[in-house]
């Protein structure tokens, strides 16, 4: 059996995001493979609840290296630059940790025969750790991926942002793109790894531009195929209520442009409701709210606040279409779900939603400027409610959609390059 050595920083069974993203890599690899899996303690106590259930528990070995409380809310505090220090620190720890791992390793087999070492999330490029370091002492396999953020933010979108947003995306750009260029660290990484995946097509093209380096496709999130999901498409009443019932989801972050949404709303009709679960800044809830204030649209928007990865899904099998409206990410877990859950996805055609969705599933808008995108985003609105039996249809293929995208699927891309390997 092979045995990969992970370096995944963040990781949390039942959690959405970067966290939920490395359990679900790791819970379904560890089916195949054994696993040593170096993380961050935060969730430690979840961690090993769920793997003392878990049936291929006993093939999960975790090593935990631990950050102060501060340096956790740095690192979910998005946008605090102060984070990648001591995230640099954590990665040569995490290489020392590995070193150790790959000792053990060939003092019980002899050899380092049948080890990888996989660089696993966070899947941002700027910090690629150290493991392929290790893998270059120790003449072993390195695989680094999905790799995520090296799309450029659409400058167009920082309109109503304030010139604050547009200089910070500005300046973001531009050390995105000296980065993925010129960084000596990302480069060697790339280097010498002997698999790269790319999260997203934007990540593929930018490794092949600037490094002349092929790589795989693989979404960094997936659907489930299970019947955990209380799906209740055979309901004759969902998709013909009186309302088109509209979902919104995420942080209330600039990028996601809840604006865009609820300005979609206020020119769609009167048959239309949005419920917004999630939340943000106080300022940024305070924003939203008074949008809809002023397009008097409280008859028609609800803020349902942030509720539990499980709760959100049961709502999603309820619900006639998500409403997704950002404009910068990788491949968002909530959009998989939803296609787990065979609820239609209307959003931007843009980033992994360009590639996750396709007209079976869903309709996509192209990237113009935000006046322009809420008018597209009102008249896809406007024609759902109008044609509720498109959205069946549509809910329907999200059946065989979620199978291409799943988790299994996912994971036998993984297995058939870690065998070449």
């Amino acid at each position: 059996m092979l045995k990969i050595i992970i370096n995944a920083y963040a990781m949390c069974p039942g959690m959405g995001s970067e966290q939920g993203m490395a359990w679900n890599w790791c819970s379904n690899l560890a089916k195949h493979c054994e696993l040593y899996i170096i993380t961050e303690s935060e969730y430690k106590d979840k961690i090993l609840s769920v793997v003392k259930k878990f049936p291929y528990g006993e093939s999960m070995h975790f090593f935990w290296n631990e950050v102060s409380p501060a340096v956790r809310n740095m690192c979910w505090n998005q946008g605090d630059w102060r984070f990648y220090y001591y995230y640099r620190k954590w990665q040569l720890k995490t290489a020392e940790i590995a070193r150790g791992i790959v000792e053990n390793l060939r003092s019980e087999q002899g050899s380092t025969g049948g080890v990888i070492l996989h660089q696993l999330n966070m899947i941002g490029f700027r910090e690629p750790g150290y493991l392929w370091k290790v893998a270059e002492e120790y003449d072993i396999p390195f695989v680094w991926g999905p790799i995520g953020g090296l799309k450029l933010f659409p400058l167009q979108y920082t309109d109503g942002g304030g010139l604050r947003m547009k200089l910070f995306n500005l300046i973001k750009n531009a050390i995105t793109l000296y980065q993925i260029k010129y960084n000596s660290r990302i480069s060697k990484a790339l280097k010498f790894s002997d698999a790269i995946i790319s999260s997203i097509p934007e990540s593929y093209n930018a490794i092949k531009k600037y490094h002349g380096l092929e790589s795989y496709i693989i979404p960094e999130t997936g659907c489930f195929i299970d019947s955990d999901i209380n799906l209740v498409d055979a309901r004759q009443e969902r998709f013909h209520g009186d309302k088109l019932n509209v979902l919104w989801v995420g942080k209330f972050d600039f990028r996601k442009r809840l604006d865009i949404a609820i300005r979609a709303i206020a020119l769609s009709g009167e048959n239309i409701q949005l419920k917004i679960f999630g939340s943000g800044s106080d300022s940024q809830v305070v924003a939203a709210k008074k949008l809809v204030d002023k397009l008097n649209l409280s008859r028609h928007v609800s803020f349902m606040g942030n509720r539990s990865n499980e709760e959100i899904k049961e709502i999603m099998s309820v619900s006639d279409l998500f409403l997704f409206t950002s404009v910068n990410e990788d491949t968002s877990t909530v959009v998989l779900e939803a296609v787990s859950c065979h609820l239609p996805v209307l959003c931007f055609d843009t980033c992994g939603m360009a590639s996750v969705i396709d007209e079976t599933v869903g309709r996509k808008v192209p990237l113009t400027n935000p006046k322009q995108s809420v008018i597209d985003f009102a008249g896809h609105l406007k024609y759902f409610a109008e044609h509720r039996d498109e959205l069946r249809t549509m809910s329907e293929a999200c059946i065989e959609r979620a199978k291409e995208l799943s988790w299994e699927n996912k994971i036998s891309k993984l297995m058939s390059i870690y065998e070449k390997l």
